[in-house]
């Protein structure tokens, strides 16, 4: 059965290379900031640049000019999230998540995985529609607010509930933006009950059954695929890290839970700082696990979101396969106990 392992193998190796992932993402320069009119206006053929393969960036000066989000790149970006294939957050900056979300709409439409943004991308992606919207915050915004979370797993476990540590953090994660781009989209606001902001239309999260879980260590992406071998979607993942590697394997889907608790064991897993006490991690959003948990036949793994969904593909985990936790709820929804997860 095909499968997108049939990537071409030296496109692969490129955007993991070490020269690449040291790089700085390359940026799209606009002559127009990123607003909502820029953004719904912008072409994307000025994205093409993306794909310029630049030097590594030395350090920027302390004068230098600051590198401004791109509103083709968050067009690209927001079009990628509709279709199914995640670039993870959106920021309005390329980068890596970007490129192997591209190669994945590729794929998912029948064109040659080449990772460019020729002109069959661009028609398969851009039908002219509006991509960025309105939306009222709410006192349910609000309320989803807690005070400021700590780091440290003794103090975690005081909670009740580990929420939002503001309402523009709300309001990003719910429509798939990096909280510094929301800003950016809404300079003037204060993020208040009542007020309307610009976000990002997400569009409805994709269907179907998934029968095949594939968890890619090198292209660090997980991708859903019915039983016809379709990919149904595909997201960019931290999976495990040097010091806590994923295992490789053949696995099952056992359940997936919502707004988990998080059983931490230092025994069993990792020790986080001076910890030695098994301690019952409260749910929310900024959990150590995030707002949904897929836990797998390999006991203590499982697929899981994260409170820091702008690092996702950037740090390691330990050893568990960590999306978004907007990707990691969709994904839920198409999988059932019994589905295959094969982690390569």
């Amino acid at each position: 059965m095909l499968r997108l392992l049939s990537f071409p193998a030296v496109l692969i190796l490129a955007l993991v290379s070490p020269e690449v992932l040291a790089q700085a993402p390359v940026v799209a320069q606009d002559a127009a900031p990123p607003t909502a009119e820029t953004i719904n206006q912008a072409q994307l053929q000025a994205a093409q640049t993306l794909f310029d393969r630049l030097p590594i960036d030395t350090a920027p000066t302390p004068d230098a000019e600051p590198i401004l989000p791109s509103p083709a790149v968050a067009r690209l970006q927001i079009l990628l999230d509709q279709h199914g294939t995640s670039p993870g957050v959106i920021d309005g900056f390329d980068g890596q998540n970007v490129r192997k979300a591209i190669m994945a709409f590729e794929f998912m439409s029948g064109l040659p995985v080449d990772g460019l943004l020729d002109v069959d991308v661009l028609r398969g992606l851009d039908t002219g529609a509006q991509v960025i919207g309105t939306y009222e915050v709410t006192s349910a915004d609000e309320a989803a607010v807690v005070d400021t979370i700590p780091s440290d797993y003794a103090e975690m476990a005081q909670y009740e509930f580990l929420g939002y540590e503001s309402v523009p953090e709300a309001i990003a994660e719910r429509f798939h933006m990096d909280v510094d781009f929301l800003r950016a989209l809404n300079p003037s606001s204060s993020f208040i009950s009542g007020e309307t902001v610009f976000v990002v239309m997400t569009g409805a999260n994709q269907s179907g059954q998934a029968t095949e879980i594939v968890a890619d260590k090198t292209l660090r992406q997980v991708r859903a695929y019915d039983g016809a071998g379709q990919l149904l979607a595909a997201y960019p993942a931290t999976i495990g890290s040097e010091d806590n590697p994923s295992p490789t394997g053949v696995y099952t889907v056992e359940q997936a839970t919502a707004m988990p608790n998080y059983t931490y064991n230092p025994a069993v897993n990792f020790q986080q700082g001076e910890n030695t006490e098994v301690l019952t991690i409260p749910p929310g959003p900024n959990g150590p696990v995030g707002s949904m948990w897929i836990a797998l036949s390999k006991p203590t793994y499982g697929i899981h979101g994260t409170p820091e969904p702008a690092m996702i593909d950037k740090t390691g985990s330990h050893g568990c396969i960590r999306l978004t936790n907007w990707d990691a709820e969709e994904l839920a929804t198409l999988v059932t106990p019994g589905v295959t997860v094969t982690i390569l």
